[in-house]
C-alpha cells in the first residue's frame, strides 16, 4: 500500500510563477507558443518532482531470504534529477551494489530506489549518500557500494559551458569501505562495463 502523500504540488502556483518569468524576460504570454507553456511546465515539476512524495519504502516488498554471499551489482541505471542551485537537471548512471547478508531485493527495486531519490531537488554528492544509507539501513546487507556519473547542465551549458564533463560520486558502507581487497573487487565490477 503506498504511502499518501505529505502535501501535493500546487501546480497553480507553479503556473502564475511560471508566468511572471516570462513576462519578466519580455515575452508575449498570449502569443499561441506560450499560452499553455505555465501549466505544462507545472504538469514538468510534477513528474520531475514526483520522488518528494514517495517514501522510499515502498519498494522493500520484494526482498527475499537467500543465503547468497557474493556482490549483487546493478549498473547503468540510467537518471535524471534537478540541481537544488540552478534547478537545471543533471542525467546520467547509477550503479548500485550490495553484499547480502541473508536477504535479497528484486532487482527492479534497486532501479525504484534510485528514482525515488534522484526525483527531489538534490546534488549529487547527497543522492550518492541517501541511496547508500537507505539500502544499508534497510537490507542490512555487509556492505554496500553506490557510484553515480552525471553530467551536469548547470555546467554544460550555462556557468564555465563544458559540455562533455562527467561528475563522478561515491558512497561506501560496511565492508566496501572497510576492505581494501572488497572496495577493489566492487568497483573493478562497477568499472569493467567501462570499456
Amino acid at each position: 500500500m503506498k504511502s499518501k502523500p505529505e502535501k501535493s504540488i500546487d501546480t497553480k502556483r507553479i503556473a502564475n510563477a511560471v508566468k511572471e518569468i516570462l513576462l519578466a524576460i519580455g515575452e508575449d504570454v498570449e502569443r499561441e507558443g506560450l499560452r499553455a507553456t505555465p501549466s505544462r511546465v507545472a504538469d514538468m515539476y510534477c513528474e520531475l518532482l514526483g520522488g518528494m512524495r514517495e517514501n522510499p519504502k515502498e519498494h522493500l516488498h520484494s526482498v527475499f531470504t537467500e543465503n547468497y554471499d557474493e556482490i549483487v551489482l546493478l549498473r547503468d541505471v540510467p537518471f535524471y534529477s534537478i540541481c537544488e542551485h540552478h534547478l537545471m537537471p543533471f542525467i546520467g548512471s547509477a550503479h548500485v551494489a550490495y553484499l547480502p547478508s541473508g536477504a535479497v531485493l528484486g532487482i527492479s527495486k534497486l532501479a525504484r530506489i534510485v528514482d525515488c531519490f534522484a526525483r527531489r531537488l538534490q546534488v549529487q554528492e547527497r543522492l550518492t549518500d541517501q541511496i547508500a544509507e537507505f539500502i544499508m539501513t534497510s537490507l542490512k546487507p555487509k556492505g554496500v557500494a553506490v557510484v553515480i556519473e552525471a553530467s551536469h547542465s548547470c555546467m554544460t551549458i550555462r556557468g564555465i559551458k563544458k559540455p562533455g564533463s562527467v561528475m563522478v560520486t561515491s558512497s561506501l558502507r560496511g565492508i566496501f569501505r572497510k576492505d581494501p581487497r572488497s572496495r577493489n573487487e566492487v568497483m573493478s565490477l562497477i568499472h569493467s562495463g567501462n570499456k
